[in-house]
């Protein structure tokens, strides 16, 4: 059964999986908010929701909280081959996650700290426009949902600084982070990141 995060909560990811994680997958899913407006207006085309783009991101840090790569749309692989994200959802259509991020933990570089995990609004639409948006970790081999964060914050902010996975004593641990952060792009959002750290 995974765990519902709560903002600022922090989970062991092999205590809560029953084991040693090899491989993860950051799901993240949302909905453009439907416009009212009745079963007339939906008759006759009004009533129907303009697509939003949101895209996952995934930063990797070192200990020095230096930025070591980026993996997003734009750069579907990190160099080091450890985290691929699976390509560019630009309307969150249709159920389950709509972007996912997949994670070899064993394979991230030792001198990588922590991996942050946001989401954009490339559209530049606000959180407003964005209802059931949530990220989930997964353990890739059992297809077991570890955890789940959903993001409740609606308002006026077009990113959030989502979830932290870092290493502490030898183990990952989660962070659910749940800030709230302006950008159409991941470069807007860095500096907001190396803020929560």
């Amino acid at each position: 059964m995974a765990i519902s995060l709560q903002k600022g909560q922090k989970i062991s990811l092999s205590k809560e999986s029953g084991g040693a994680l090899s491989k993860v997958v950051m799901g993240l899913g949302w909905d453009a908010k439907k416009s009212g407006g009745g079963m007339l207006k939906g008759l006759f085309g009004g009533g129907n929701s303009e697509s939003i783009d949101l895209d996952a991101s995934c930063v990797m840090f070192d200990d020095n909280n230096k930025a070591v790569d980026t993996v997003y749309f734009g750069h579907l692989k990190s160099k080091d081959g450890s985290i691929v994200h699976t390509g560019d959802n630009r309307t969150g259509a249709g159920d389950g996650d709509d972007e996912q991020i997949i994670v070899e933990l064993d394979k991230v570089p030792a001198h990588v700290k922590s991996l942050v995990f946001t989401v954009n609004s490339f559209t530049g639409q606000t959180f407003n426009a964005v209802e059931n948006a949530y990220c989930r970790i997964v353990d890739s081999a059992s297809k077991t949902e570890i955890a789940r964060y959903t993001l409740s914050s609606q308002g006026s902010h077009t990113a959030q600084i989502m979830a932290k996975l870092y290493r502490h004593n030898g183990e990952w641990k989660m962070h659910a982070i749940g800030e709230n952060g302006t950008g159409r792009t991941i470069e807007n959002l860095l500096p907001q990141i190396v803020v929560h750290l």
